[in-house]
Parts: structure tokens; C-alpha cells; sequence
């Protein structure tokens, strides 16, 4: 195979000057994964990053574009963000159960599938598995005999949904038991799969025969259950946490791939080659989204696969250094809700309709996957403000991408249409698409699409024109396109517009170009106070995929607006004071809205804590260079305390200038890279700022995949004006400690 392909290399390179864009297709064959030689060039290289293409399965997956994640069990009902694996199955005390609530809901928001997690780190099952008694059968729902799987799977069927599940290769409570299997330190021998269990045979009478140790047998026979007896299962998706390890326990992938493959044919497998994480749990989302990955060794024969969080990842710097060459999609994963489980509808903010809509355009309209978490409540539904986003967000899509307005227009008809085989081949060198309309259209939106299930992903920077006072105004300037590209952009009026193909790796295929205007609303806010306690209100920074060239972004793509705000906790409306320039605050909360005529926006809402004017640092147990104990709290979290890196609890002391009464703290850990986040800590008080005794412990669950600030809140009042936050345990093992920012609360008067 390697021949063939430096064979074909060469008559490319021979006959490039002259070749047709008709003749592509017997250029260079596509294939999901092209190996790279060292006798490659860097354009051969580049030659066959172009004529790299997803799977069918994966093609399929992509269509999907906006799916749902459902995180379900003892986490509900005991709060917690990871569990133990040593509850009580019995504290999943469910009464009532709706899966086709959650369907509605979901099929409401545009979503075509939703992944399940039937098994998390905590080992508890949400089905009736033959291999365990560590879930819904050992608790008092339908006296031990509900299934949530199986309730979901009937309800996917109802409304339409695709189904794929969530088994978490992590499992503490497998972990923890005496008897567990995870880390036992057993023999790897041959074990048929699935083992028998009598008085519950099985349907499907495929068997398989692995070498595997008891871990893997067990996590291989539920497997077997969950892509047999639920199905059809479409994707199936692996967690890289691990929450702890024991006895040097190793997955055997390669034998789950086998099984995969075999009992769902239809499936795609995240975590692995097929889709990867998108690198954060935020909703973050890069400019530049390549799908067609660098790896040092063949996919294909991986047992392990790493996380890949970089900005960059594809571009072709990236790629010279291949060995192979691999489609390989990613999920923009993150939940409507602070934290993945459900925990109150009072102290569990909320993503606004528009902070959702904004994800969906800049992951689906950035050549990925959306997968929004939505949790279940302890009443086995999702609550109605959760329901109400999913509504609204859906709405939003359908009003927004329904309405083609190029649909009729003038140019290359096999970009105009919904038929995705169809595409039109561009000259390399001079490649522009031109479309015009018999009347003006008025568009804010341009969606792009590459025929890369034939011809790979090939634009690495385009532009589209508009023509207004009879010339060619340049409207935005983005990157690459995809599988999906939409621009956002200040609507504009016109009967003609033009994309150019700036660069690419081959000749474009596109399969299809797009207008649609979407109804601006206010745009969403963000709320800062520096250190003197003067607070600013100002447009969220948002990643639009496009260059402004000069333009005032907020002002333009969100229309002219006010901003309106209170300081008293009441919520703002029409009548609220209007924001014009920073104001003093020593400390409160702040909610404020963006309007636009009658229109009002999404509310932001920050509780601010004690003015930070007058602290001091009384000690530190280390610092790093340029890393000093002041940068915890000045405001800034682009700056942070890093401790020296050693065994011990670093802490930071410090003097808040004066006694007050405090409820919580918040901690705000740095995102520059994932060390030094404190997982578990203490806080101490102190009289005089220097005898100092123990206040109480705290824990913050899941920081590296998801750095953003956390809030604790004390058990009873302290009144206090020195006060310690000391490190017991470092996210992921660090050795070092770092604070962006602390805040303490103020107990409300």
C-alpha cells in the first residue's frame, strides 16, 4: 500500500500543472487513514491530508451535528459532581421516571441523538446487568426491576432519536470493593465472551474469545448487554478520567473495538479514533477545527489514545511530522448546567437560550459536533428551565436555517441544493464561487459546506464578497470550512455575493453555499471589577470565525443597544437603571441585560465579594518566579500564584483589611496549563494573622477538564479578617499550587 501511494504522489507531482479538477476523483484514492512515507514530500503530504474522509459512520455522525448528553444516578441525589463507588445504591432513591419528557425536550432543541451514561466512575449501572448488582436493581425503584436504559431506548424510538451510551472504562466502586475486579491482579487468559449467567440467556448468540484479565472480562460482557439487548447502539462512548487507579489496571481497547465493531455496525466510538474530545468542558471552541489529525502510529492498532487539547492540531506545520494521517472528528461536550449532574434549581445556574445558540454556531458552524449535557432532576425529568432553553434554542435554529435565501439564486446548481453527493470541483488556483439573486437579500449568516465524504477537507482560508455601491466589499475572512463552516457577520444587503477560495490543499469541493438571516438579539454580557471595587459592563467576547478588519463587532453584529442593571439581587427590566460608565461597588450583586428597543437579552448576573483594595499578603509557602502570592487576587485572572513544586500543603495567607462577615469563598483556578489546581484544601482563620486554626475543608470535583470558577459556601457565618486557603490534594497529582483568584462573600444584611 505504501508503494501505491508514492506511486500515485509522483503522478500527481508530474501532472499537476495541467491537471482538471474533473479528474480528481483518479488522482489519489481516499481513505480514512493514509500512511506517510519518509521518501514524502512536504506537498505529497499535504496532497494526501486532501484526500483524507471520514468513514460512513462517521460522515453520519457529523450529520447529527447537535446531540444530547444525559448524566443520570447516585450523583443526582447526592449532589456530589464524581461519586465514591462506595454509596449505597439505595441513595438513588428514585420515585418517578420520564425518558419521553427528556425526548421531547431534546427532539424540541433539533437534537438527533442522546448518549446515556449507564455506567460513570462510581461503577453504578442504569440497567439490569447480568454481571453486577451494583445499580438500578439494588435499589427501590419499580422494586429493583426499573431500567433506565431500557425506558430511553423505547423513547429514542418514539421520537426519533438515535441512542448511544456512556460506560465509563473507570470504576471505583470495582476499585473499592474488597472483592472488585479492577486492579485484582489477575491472570490475562483466554475468556469467551459473553460469560453465561443462568436463567438469563442471551438472544444474540455471537461469542467472542479474548485474552483479558477480570476487569476487561467484566467491562466486555456489559458491553455485550448494552449493544444487543438496547440497541440500535450509535456511538459508544469512553471517558479518559480517572478519578483513581489501582494495581496498574490496563484497558484492553482493542478487544472492546472487536466486540464494537461486530455487534454495532452502525456505531462510531468516542474517545478513540473514531471522535475525539474537543480538549475542555467550557463549550470552547478553536478557531480552526481540523479533522484530519497527525499520528505517529496507525490508529488502527492503538490501545491508547491521548487527549488532544493544543490550539493547533492540524494545520500544515502539524502535519509534516505524520506517520499516518487520520479523520478523526471532534464533540464540543458541555452542560447546560454548572457541573454534568443535577444539583438544585436555586444554586445550579442555567446557560441562557443565547449562550447555547452561540455554541451551536461556533461548534456545528465550526466543523464539529455539539454535545450538550442536560441532567435529569431527582424527579426523573428535566426541569423546566432546562426544558425552556431546549425549546427556545430549537426554535432559534428553525427560524434561522430554514430559509435558504440563495436557494433560487444564479450559479453552480449543485451547491444550491440540500443533496449532499452533489458538488462542484473548483479551479486551485483561481477557485471563487460568484451567486447572484434577482432581488436584494438581506443576510447576517453564510453556511459552507466540502463534499468531504469523497473529497476530504481541502480550504485552509476563504473570504466572502459582497457587492454593494457597485464594487466588491470583502465581508468576512475566515479559515477552514469542513464538514460545516457558518460565518456570523453584520447583516448586509445585496443582490451578489462571491466566496474566494484563498488557499487550499487541493482542488475545493464544495457541496453546498447558503444565506440566512438570523433576528439579532441583544448581545450577552460580562460583568468585571478591579480591585479598587469599580465594576464595568461591557459585550461578552465572542469567537465569531471571522476577521472584523476594523469593525466594532459588538456594536455591529448586535445593533445598537443599552445595557441595564441592578445592585439590590432584583432582576433588571426596561425601567432599570442604564449602564453608562464603571461604577463603585464594595461589594453585592450585580444582574444586567442588554436591550434592544423592547427587546430585552440573556441576564448576567456576579456576586461580587470583598472589595480587594486594601488586601495584603501576610505569607505564602512558595512562590515562582514572576508567580507571587498578590497575583491571586488582583483582579486579573490571566495572572496566578504558582507555589514552588514540592510534597508539601501550599497555602497563601492574607489580610482583607478588615473583619466582615463571611459566607463562602469562590476559587478560580488558572487556565494557562492543567498543574496546580487544588482539588481538596482547608481554610484557616486567624485573631492576629498568625496563630491560625482550622475553619473547614473543601473539594472541587473534575477542575482540569473543566477550569472554571467554583463556589463554596460555609456552614455557618465567619466573622474573620485573616484567613488561609491551605492545598491537601492537587487535581491530577501536581506537585505545585496556583490560585488565578480567591473571592470571599459577604453574608447578605
Amino acid at each position: 500500500m505504501n508503494k501505491l501511494f508514492q506511486c500515485l504522489a509522483l503522478v500527481v507531482f508530474l501532472t499537476a500543472c495541467s491537471q482538471k479538477p474533473k479528474f480528481d476523483a483518479l488522482v489519489m484514492p481516499v481513505s480514512s487513514t493514509i500512511p506517510v512515507n519518509d521518501t514524502d514530500s512536504k506537498d505529497s503530504i499535504i496532497l494526501k491530508a486532501a484526500h483524507v474522509v471520514p468513514t460512513p459512520n462517521q460522515y453520519e455522525a457529523l450529520k447529527n451535528e447537535f446531540i444530547a448528553f444525559i448524566h443520570f444516578g447516585p450523583n443526582t441525589f447526592t449532589r456530589m459532581e464524581w461519586g465514591n463507588g462506595m454509596e449505597d445504591p439505595k441513595v438513588f432513591n428514585l420515585k418517578n421516571l420520564d425518558t419521553d419528557q427528556w425526548c421531547k425536550a431534546m427532539s424540541d432543541a433539533g437534537m438527533k441523538k442522546v448518549i446515556l451514561t449507564v455506567k460513570h466512575h462510581d461503577g453504578f449501572v442504569l440497567w439490569q446487568s447480568r454481571y453486577t448488582d451494583h445499580g438500578i436493581m439494588s435499589t427501590p425503584f419499580q422494586d429493583g426491576k426499573g431500567d433506565v436504559l431500557r425506558e430511553l431506548s423505547e423513547s429514542c424510538k418514539k421520537y426519533g432519536l438515535k441512542l448511544g451510551v456512556y460506560l465509563s472504562p473507570a470504576d471505583l466502586f470495582q476499585i473499592e470493593n474488597e472483592e472488585g475486579l479492577y486492579g485484582n491482579l489477575s491472570e490475562y487468559t483466554e475468556r469467551t465472551i459473553p460469560r453465561p449467567v443462568e436463567g438469563r440467556p442471551f438472544e444474540n448468540k455471537t461469542t467472542f474469545t479474548f485474552k483479558v484479565d477480570d476487569y476487561n472480562e467484566y467491562f466486555l460482557n456489559q458491553l455485550f448487554e448494552l449493544l444487543t439487548e438496547y440497541g440500535p447502539i450509535h456511538e459508544v462512548w469512553f471517558d479518559g478520567a480517572h478519578p483513581k487507579r489501582k494495581g496498574g489496571q490496563t484497558y484492553n481497547y482493542l478487544a472492546w473495538k472487536e466486540l464494537i465493531r461486530t455487534l454495532a455496525p452502525e456505531t462510531v466510538i468516542f474517545g478513540k479514533e473514531d471522535i475525539r474530545w474537543c480538549g475542555n468542558e467550557a463549550g470552547d471552541t478553536r478557531d480552526t477545527e481540523w479533522n484530519v489529525i497527525p499520528y505517529l502510529e496507525d490508529p488502527a492498532n492503538l490501545n491508547k489514545f491521548e487527549d488532544i487539547t493544543a490550539e493547533d492540531i492540524g494545520s500544515r506545520e502539524k502535519l509534516y511530522n505524520a506517520k499516518f494521517l487520520h479523520y478523526q472528528q471532534a464533540e464540543i461536550n458541555t452542560s447546560i448546567r454548572e457541573g454534568w449532574f443535577y444539583r438544585d434549581d436555586t444554586d445550579q445556574k442555567v446557560r441562557s437560550t443565547d449562550d447555547v445558540f452561540d455554541i451551536y454556531e461556533r461548534s456545528v458552524g465550526g466543523n464539529a459536533t455539539f454535545l450538550l449535557n442536560i441532567p435529569p432532576n431527582r424527579e426523573g425529568k428535566f426541569s423546566p428551565e432546562d426544558v425552556r432553553v431546549l425549546e427556545e434554542v430549537g426554535q432559534r435554529i428553525r427560524e434561522t436555517y430554514s430559509n435558504n435565501l440563495l436557494a433560487d439564486a444564479k450559479g453552480p446548481k449543485n451547491i444550491l441544493d440540500a443533496n449532499d453527493a452533489l458538488f462542484e470541483v473548483l479551479d486551485k488556483e483561481n477557485a471563487e464561487l460568484v451567486l447572484s439573486t434577482k432581488a436584494p437579500i438581506t443576510f447576517n449568516r453564510l453556511v459552507l459546506q466540502e463534499a468531504i465524504a469523497t473529497h476530504g477537507e481541502r480550504v485552509e482560508q476563504h473570504a466572502l464578497d459582497a457587492w454593494i455601491n457597485n464594487e466588491w466589499q470583502e465581508i468576512a475572512v475566515s479559515t477552514n470550512i469542513g464538514y460545516k463552516r457558518i460565518l456570523r457577520f453584520p447583516e448586509v444587503t445585496t443582490n451578489k455575493v462571491r466566496v474566494r477560495f484563498l488557499q487550499s490543499r487541493w482542488y475545493p469541493a464544495i457541496s453546498f453555499v447558503g444565506a440566512y438571516y438570523y433576528n439579532t438579539r441583544p448581545p450577552q454580557l460580562a460583568i468585571e471589577r478591579d480591585v479598587n471595587g469599580m465594576v464595568s459592563i461591557a459585550p461578552k467576547k465572542e469567537d465569531f470565525g471571522w476577521k472584523p478588519h476594523g469593525q466594532d463587532i459588538s456594536a455591529n453584529l448586535n445593533g445598537d443597544y443599552i445595557i441595564r442593571y441592578t445592585t439590590d439581587g432584583s432582576m433588571p427590566t426596561a425601567n432599570s437603571p442604564i449602564y453608562e460608565d464603571p461604577f463603585s461597588l464594595a461589594a453585592g450583586e450585580v444582574k444586567a441585560v442588554a436591550q434592544i428597543n423592547d427587546q430585552l437579552g440573556a441576564v448576567v448576573e456576579r456576586e461580587l465579594g470583598v472589595m480587594k483594595k486594601d488586601w495584603k499578603l501576610l505569607q505564602q509557602s512558595s512562590a515562582q518566579s514572576g508567580r507571587e502570592g498578590a497575583a491571586a487576587f488582583d483582579a486579573d485572572p490571566t495572572t496566578y500564584w504558582q507555589s514552588a513544586s514540592n510534597n508539601q500543603n501550599h497555602y497563601l495567607s492574607l489580610d482583607l483589611g478588615a473583619e466582615y462577615a463571611l459566607k463562602g469563598f469562590t476559587y478560580t483556578p488558572q487556565k494557562a496549563h492543567r498543574d496546580g489546581m487544588i482539588e481538596k484544601g482547608v481554610l484557616k482563620i486567624s485573631a492576629d494573622g498568625k496563630s491560625w486554626k482550622t475553619l473547614e475543608s473543601f473539594e472541587f470535583g473534575n477542575l482540569i477538564n473543566d477550569p472554571t470558577t467554583r463556589k463554596h459556601v460555609f456552614k455557618s457565618v465567619v466573622n474573620t479578617r485573616y484567613i488561609r486557603i491551605e492545598s491537601r490534594e492537587i487535581a491530577g497529582g501536581g506537585k505545585v499550587a496556583t490560585i488565578a483568584e480567591v473571592d470571599f462573600l459577604l453574608e447578605e444584611k
